[in-house]
Formats: C-alpha cells, sequence, structure tokens
C-alpha cells in the first residue's frame, strides 16, 4: 500500500507542469471567456461592465456579420474536409503502389506542410488574380476570381481550393504510414480469391484505415471550423465592413475583428465557436466507436 501511494505522487509530480500549463492556458482562458461574454458592455482595457446578462449571445445570432461567418465556415467544413479526406486517400493509395518514385513524390507532396500557409495563400492570390493570373492565362479566360467586384462562388472556390491544397500532405502522410503497416497477406488472399482493385480498396484498404481516416476526420473539422489564416492568405489583412474581404470572414476572423470593438460579441462567439466544435468532435467519436476497425 505504501508502495502505491509513492508511486502515485510521482505520478502526480511527473503530470503536475502538464496540469499547471493546461489549468493557465486552457482551462482558464475558457472559463474567462464565458465570463466576459455575459458582461454587457465590457471594458477589456479597464475592466468594468454595465450588467451580467446573456444578451449577448442572443443579439450575436441575429447580427447579419455573424451569421454570414457562420455560414461562411460551414461551407468551409462541410466542402473542403471530405474532398480534402477522399483526394489524400486516393493520393496515399496511388504512391504507395508506385515503389521507385515513392519518396520523390512524398517530398514534393509534403513541401506545402511545412511551408508558411500565408505565403502559399499570397501565391493563389496572385495565381487567380484578373489581369495577368496564372490560371487565367493557363485557361484562356478571363474570369474575376477574388479581385472587388468577384462573386461569392468564385471567391469561395480559390479558397477551397487552397485549403484542400495545404491540407493534403498532412493526410496523405497519415494515410501512408497506414497503409504501409497493413499485412500483406490481406492483398494476396484477395487477389488469389479473385477480387477487383476496386473491391479490394473498399473491403480491405478502407475499414483497415478506418483508425486512421477517424483521426484526420476529427482533427480536420476542429482545424476547418478553425479556419482563418487561409482567408487572410488569399483575401488580405482587410477585414473591413464594406467589400469581398467580410463575404468570406469566418468565426475565428469575426472574434479577431471584435475582440477589442466588442468584446463580449468576441467572447460569446468564441464560446460558441468551442460548443460547436466540441459537439462535432463528439459526433465523431460515437460515429467511431461504431464503424473504426481496430
Amino acid at each position: 500500500m505504501m508502495a502505491d501511494g509513492k508511486n502515485k505522487k510521482i505520478a502526480w509530480l511527473y503530470l503536475a507542469p502538464a496540469l499547471f500549463l493546461l489549468l493557465v492556458f486552457t482551462f482558464y482562458p475558457i472559463v474567462n471567456t464565458f465570463i466576459i461574454s455575459v458582461l454587457v458592455d465590457y471594458d477589456l482595457m479597464a475592466g468594468g461592465f454595465d450588467r451580467i446578462s446573456f444578451i449577448a449571445y442572443w443579439r450575436l445570432l441575429n447580427f447579419p456579420a455573424f451569421r454570414q461567418s457562420m455560414y461562411v465556415t460551414a461551407v468551409i467544413v462541410f466542402i473542403t474536409v471530405p474532398l480534402s479526406i477522399i483526394i489524400a486517400l486516393l493520393i496515399a493509395v496511388t504512391l504507395n503502389s508506385i515503389k521507385p518514385f515513392q519518396k520523390i513524390f512524398q517530398t514534393i507532396f509534403f513541401l506545402p506542410y511545412v511551408t508558411n500557409s500565408i505565403a502559399i495563400g499570397m501565391v493563389f492570390a496572385v495565381m487567380f488574380q484578373t489581369q495577368g493570373g496564372l490560371i487565367n492565362r493557363l485557361f484562356g479566360i478571363n474570369v474575376n476570381w477574388i479581385a472587388g467586384g468577384a462573386s461569392f462562388g468564385t471567391g469561395l472556390f480559390v479558397l477551397s481550393v487552397f485549403i484542400i491544397w495545404n491540407s493534403l500532405p498532412f493526410m496523405i502522410l497519415i494515410f501512408l504510414s497506414g497503409l504501409q503497416n497493413i499485412d500483406k497477406q490481406y492483398y494476396q488472399a484477395a487477389k488469389i480469391d479473385g477480387a477487383s482493385k476496386k473491391k479490394i480498396f473498399r473491403r480491405i484498404t478502407v475499414p483497415l484505415l478506418s483508425p486512421m481516416i477517424a483521426f484526420i476526420l476529427i482533427t480536420s473539422v476542429m482545424g476547418a471550423f478553425r479556419e482563418f489564416t487561409a482567408v487572410i492568405g488569399v483575401f488580405g489583412v482587410n477585414l473591413g465592413p464594406v467589400g469581398l474581404d467580410r463575404e468570406f470572414m469566418t468565426i475565428v476572423g469575426f472574434i479577431y475583428e471584435f475582440m477589442v470593438e466588442r468584446p463580449d460579441y468576441a467572447a460569446a462567439a468564441a464560446v460558441i465557436l468551442f460548443v460547436i466544435i466540441l459537439l462535432f468532435t463528439a459526433i465523431n467519436f460515437w460515429v467511431s466507436k461504431k464503424r473504426v476497425h481496430y
């Protein structure tokens, strides 16, 4: 019994630094953000407020700028996440079958992961310029993709392409590591039975990669809900009340913009975002228990 007590004390001693960091940089900010969200007319600099109320949440849900940011964030999540996973899985399976050039292609696909997202976004902005842009020149067209007066659809297309392309390297790396750990006997047995490549992919590859798919899905959904650097990279830092930039403001962008002007709105938006991410993560974990094969 004494040995068990000593081991527990040692365990808590080892956990203490991590718990302290979690308390200071995770739990305290969450609690403090919720407190600010219920302080009406909160003054960020002076710390004063008018009264305590949940009215900021009601006003926020009826605020056009926030509703637009929720719409843009939802579109990003439900378009980019599924497409990214599907494309990354197909590329990983293809790379896994090309043994001679696998390392070269792995390096090429991994390069965006170690490159600054803002810098890549600026490159995309140049590529999709209306006048002299690479895309318009390449396809012989004259489409206003992201400049002033561009439509929401064209801007969303450029933003989605950038987010998908930027998220592929990490996914491909995870899927490749999973594919290389699958026992080759499964594929050999399937070939002996005369199974087609499509059936092998659907019945062997996907089920055995389900833990990686679940992990990628959870992290991708969380990342997509917190997306902001892509908008800054493609459309610039001007997120004023007028113009194309406001159309593509995400929830995180809304929080940044209103953090000083209306901290109660920003805090309430952060709490709503936290609850949404928590809900989707819980759903993903629940689905994973039923669908994931370990």
